[in-house]
């Protein structure tokens, strides 16, 4: 180790002269900007690494345990064989808004005394390397909303990390620490054994509750000690006492609960949920949204489809549909412009009905909806949508790679109604799914997050516990997908839906991934943030400007954007145009004659022109209602089967209450 000062290595690896002064923001020779990559180091012999040292020739410690790699375009150590240590990192790498990942290790010492630093990148630390505070340092500084919100985080990690080990990871008070509304975990605590070993738990058994938490609070005397509800009660004890008044007595309340013997996690997590929603519903909630697709500047047709063009939100302002601002969706096609413009327009058509049923079926429905519930809906709609591609490219007679399919990300404000001191309020609950590579980020002017995680081959391969993540990026298949709708049957796909809250001014980013591609959003949100939510750039304008962004800085392909404005405070700077209804003069991409033959199942002649365009325009638009009929009672039908398989008391009481109301109405 050494005192002296290192450079800061260019990542470009074609780069002439690549050691630059750190501090610097771009390379001297090249002028690729420089990756300053701050990461966590794991265990004693790290912690004794004073800071200013120089690790390995390549390590800067900046401060206790934060070192910053000088060398970022370049592999970190990995051991042939990875240590059990690193699992739970891996495994739980589809939580990684809330947990850090593995970055690679450091060979530290010689001989006997030789060690390897485990590093973690993605730790909850901001640009220049400093940690974020404790949850319990800002617990007071924050609303009753998002105090609990943080809870229900807790409590939504409680069961994946207890699976593996590790869920006294969230009773280390340090070790919990928040930016903004989000939960982070600074790294895992292995539970039974503080030392080296990672201790897995016993399955659930008849003695015990779902989570596996022995039902009398005790453990068995040859296991060592599990965490359990009870001992998360005794950490949650003090949050509650010293929360806002108006949420201390049922945090109280639920931390008692959670000592009593055989309580489940569901049972806490469906009370947390309630509480969460009432405190979220007594703020407002305004909505815009603006989007724009464009082919691109290499090529001839748009294979993008999104929701909602300006045409989409007159209609539903006219006809007083219930989507206007709620949904929104970004397709990016597979398979040509014959075959993935086809199923992407497919997918936001066939879409649309099904969430309309949803929205129409809440409605009518007075009680609260589960987060599973919303959550197996929207997979199981999702599912019917592929198939409907899917059984298009059957009948057509496209395999492997000529199949026709298509990505996915869909954010749905859900606007179930909670009852308040102050009314009746949108419970703010925002359900994100996706398949495939487009993205979803929730940005502010203060951070921007990426919500959604590619379903491409090197997510997989750290999901599997196969590979670091940066190692996976080398494949040569690395950004291949592994999931997208239409390419299978239903029963093979798994749409990825997580649930939030909005309890913040910001903004919510659906693109595809020719803005996403390079990194583009994430260098670019801060010129953007700032002037929207301060009322100084629309979303129009800000919409506009990050499609010229992707043409000029990637350009490779299609880019769709939508970007939806979300207010809960009572600052309305943002209102500089219509409410609800701000979007560029666009819509839907136009489709080639060959493609609509496909989209409607028309065969073209031999000069082109659809055989079905040659009929009676009566009866073609007579077909489309048809169809979109069957889609809107296929999405209801859904809906009702759903329903009745996650929560069939409540699907009872709805049919008797319709029961009643015909035998009334007779």
């Amino acid at each position: 180790m050494s005192n002296s000062q290192p450079p800061i290595y260019c990542p470009n690896p074609q780069c002439a002269n690549p050691a630059n002064a750190l501090g610097s923001k771009h390379c001297e020779s090249c002028q690729t900007p420089l990756i300053y990559r701050y990461l966590w180091a794991i265990g004693a012999p790290a912690a004794q690494v004073a800071p200013g040292e120089w690790v390995a020739e390549r390590y800067q410690v900046i401060a206790p345990q934060i070192w910053l790699d000088t060398y970022p375009g370049t592999l970190a150590y990995v051991p042939q064989e990875l240590p059990d240590e690193v699992i739970p990192y891996l495994e739980l790498y589809p939580h990684r808004l809330h947990v850090p990942t593995v970055y690679g290790f450091c060979p530290i010492g010689a001989g006997e005394t030789s060690t390897n630093v485990l590093l973690l990148e993605n730790a909850p630390m901001d640009q220049e390397g400093h940690l974020f505070p404790p949850l319990v340092q800002l617990w007071s500084q924050v609303s009753a909303v998002r105090q609990v919100y943080w809870l229900w985080q807790l409590l939504q990690l409680w069961t994946p990390l207890w699976k593996l080990g590790v869920a006294s990871s969230l009773l280390s008070v340090d070790n919990l620490r928040v930016e903004g509304w989000r939960v982070r975990l600074r790294q895992f605590v292995r539970d039974g054994d503080a030392g080296t070993a990672i201790v897995t738990p016993p399955e659930p058994s008849e003695n015990s509750s779902l989570d596996g938490t022995p039902i009398d609070g005790t453990s068995h005397p040859d296991q060592p000690a599990q965490p359990t509800l009870q001992r998360l009660a005794e950490h949650w004890f003090p949050l509650a006492l010293g929360a806002q008044e108006r949420v201390t007595e049922p945090l109280q309340a639920l931390c008692e609960q959670m000592q009593q013997p055989g309580v489940r996690v569901e049972t806490i997590a469906a009370q947390l949920n309630q509480l969460l929603l009432e405190q979220a519903a007594q703020h407002p909630l305004l909505m815009q949204v603006a989007s724009l697709s464009d082919p691109g500047p290499q090529r001839s047709h748009n294979e993008d489809a999104y929701y909602p063009t300006l045409e989409d939100l007159r209609d539903n302002a006219l006809s007083g549909a219930p989507l206007g601002t709620h949904w929104a969706i970004v397709c990016d096609g597979i398979g040509g412009h014959e075959g993935g413009e086809v199923a992407s327009q497919l997918a936001v058509r066939s879409l649309r009905p099904q969430i309309q049923a949803l929205l129409t079926e809440l409605a009518a429905q007075p009680e609260l909806l589960s987060p599973e519930l919303i959550s197996g809906q929207l997979a199981a709609s999702i599912r019917v949508v592929n198939n409907v591609i899917a059984t298009q490219n059957d009948t057509q007679g496209r395999e492997s790679r000529q199949r026709m399919g298509t990505t996915l990300v869909m954010a749905l404000q859900l606007p179930q109604l909670v009852p308040t001191p102050f009314g009746t309020g949108n419970a703010h609950e925002l359900y994100l799914t996706h398949a495939g590579d487009s993205r979803a980020y929730w940005i502010t002017p203060r951070y921007c997050h990426q919500l959604t995680i590619d379903d491409d081959v090197s997510s997989r391969e750290v999901k599997l516990g196969r590979a670091l993540y940066r190692e996976a990026l080398h494949r040569p298949d690395a950004g291949a997908l592994t999931q997208a709708l239409g390419t299978r049957d239903g029963e093979f796909l798994n749409p990825t839906t997580q649930r939030f809250i909005v309890e913040e001014d910001g903004l919510l980013l659906l693109c595809s991934d020719g803005l996403s591609d390079n990194d583009w959003v994430e260098r670019s949100w801060a010129d953007y943030a700032e002037p929207i939510m301060r009322g100084k750039l629309s979303l129009e304008a800000a919409v506009k400007s990050l499609v010229d962004l992707a043409n000029t800085k990637n350009g490779h392909d299609n880019t769709s954007v939508v970007l939806v404005s979300y207010r809960v405070s009572s600052d309305r700077q943002i209102e500089l145009f219509e409410p609800g209804i701000s979007s560029p003069a666009t819509t839907e991409p136009d489709l080639a004659e060959t493609s609509k033959a496909l989209l409607y199942d028309e065969t073209p002649d031999p000069q082109g022109e659809p055989i079905a365009a040659k009929a009676a325009s009566s009866g073609k638009l007579k077909r489309l209602l048809i169809g979109a009929t069957l889609l809107v009672l296929l999405g209801s039908a859904i809906g009702l089967v759903v329903w009745s398989q996650v929560n069939p008391t409540s699907f009872q009481q709805m049919r008797e209450r319709l029961f009643d109301r015909g035998r009334s109405n007779e």
